[in-house]
């Protein structure tokens, strides 16, 4: 669509397509339309064409199901209305030139599509979808694009992936009239990060590429079950909260190595590779023979596996059935199981800095019988999710950010949209 035509389209943000996206909120809306402009008027400058096309692809959240993945367990997670946007157009060319604000410009030349550096950069997670796409009997071609990313890089919405799946959607639409299915995006996402030898789950880029609530089996490692869960978020009065409260990841490596190496610690010693084909029952009637071997605290982590893994079951059933006070209930449950049993709440002998343990014990003080909390993704350090009903959100920003600082509580909700082409 023309420049022109586009920018009087966005309208100042007050379209059904922008409202899907981002809310209803005139001012969001309105800091919404002023962004997707700057960048149409960059990519004008840049590249000079005058006929483009949006797309957005959000972040993700993670709701049910921590550290379930990696025993081949179920997730439940959400698209939020954070988002990374392309301008882009085909440029006639078999090069794909990108300007990513923040990132230094690169291009890729599409006729080279192997991978030849194992590192994880945005040149080889171009070459890798593109590789991927041109598998499946789609259409490839060269394209310019300026991205623009709001997902907070560390935040634990998944930057990474919404990033990934965008690229995919754009070769999607450009070329292939939206043909590419969105689990087979998410697919693609992730044999990129795989082919620069980051081997992610599938988690992240399904959440990203299909929108709204989804949960995943992983039962079957190579064909985990993906289903899109028909429940409107907008509509419950609530406002997702995530909460950065200060702490860094870097250092602890081994904290994060040692949890799926405990839980599978367990399951070998109950004649399995992973937690999942076994029971509660069966992990409960094995702690007598084998405690002394793995320790108490992979026994508890494995006891927290079985019942997040169920758990997720119980909150896809309450989301289906309009129940959200039993879904909420079944959040704080499976926060208090992360706190108790997987222990990934803080590093243990730390005493003096314990950020993600006192965000969570003040939205409890805020919350209780009233919304829910629990930590966010890997633990350790990072950040917390809240759904918060919307008449005590202010006290709860208020409170958390007198803790850890302006600006680091993130409003959000979930959205109903993967990455897809921004029709306006």
């Amino acid at each position: 669509m023309q420049i022109t035509s586009l920018i009087e389209k966005i309208n100042g943000g007050n379209n059904p397509f922008f409202k899907e996206l981002y809310g209803s909120d005139a001012v969001v809306l309105k800091a919404q339309a002023d962004r997707y402009i700057k960048y149409i008027n960059e990519f004008k400058s840049i590249y000079g064409n005058d006929d483009v096309m949006l797309l957005s692809s959000p972040g993700r959240t993670e709701v049910g199901g921590n550290h379930t993945d990696h025993q081949l367990g179920r997730v439940l997670a959400g698209a939020v209305n954070l988002d990374n946007i392309a301008v882009a157009a085909p440029n006639g060319t078999n090069k794909v030139r990108i300007t990513s604000v923040g990132f230094d410009p690169f291009e890729v030349d599409l006729s080279e599509l192997e991978v030849t550096e194992f590192k994880l950069t945005p040149g080889n997670i171009v070459r890798t979808i593109a590789k991927e796409i041109k598998a499946l009997g789609l259409e490839i071609a060269g394209f310019d694009a300026v991205i623009h990313g709001s997902v907070p890089e560390g935040s634990g919405l998944s930057s990474s992936a919404s990033f990934e799946v965008l690229i995919g959607a754009i070769f999607s639409n450009l070329f292939n009239d939206g043909k590419l299915d969105p689990v087979d995006n998410a697919k693609i996402g992730q044999k990129a990060e795989h082919a620069c030898k980051k081997f992610c789950g599938l988690m992240d880029q399904t959440a990203c590429a299909v929108g709204g609530f989804i949960t995943i089996d992983f039962a079957d490692k190579a064909n985990p079950v993906v289903k899109a869960l028909d429940f409107d978020f907008a509509q419950t009065g609530y406002s997702l909260v995530i909460t950065n409260t200060g702490g860094s990841h870097g250092g602890l490596d081994e904290e994060y190595n040692a949890l799926p190496g405990e839980m599978k610690a367990v399951a070998k010693e109950l004649g399995q590779e992973v937690l999942r084909p076994l029971s509660m029952e069966d992990v409960v009637k094995g702690i007598p023979a084998i405690r002394e071997k793995v320790g108490d605290r992979a026994l508890l982590r494995s006891i927290h596996f079985q019942a997040d893994n169920s758990r997720v079951v119980y909150q896809v059933e309450a989301l289906e059935s309009g129940n959200f006070e039993q879904f909420l209930e079944l959040v704080v449950e499976s926060g208090f199981s992360s706190y108790m049993y997987n222990q990934n709440i803080f590093v243990g002998g730390e005493t003096k800095h314990q950020n993600v343990a006192l965000a969570l014990a003040l939205s409890e003080l805020v919350l209780k019988g009233k919304g829910a909390w629990r930590v966010h993704g890997g633990g350790f350090a990072g950040t917390i999710q809240a759904f918060v009903p919307n008449d005590l959100l202010d006290d709860y920003i208020t409170t958390l950010e007198s803790v850890f600082g302006k600006g680091n509580c993130h409003k959000l909700f979930i959205r109903s949209k993967g990455a897809v082409q921004v029709e306006l």
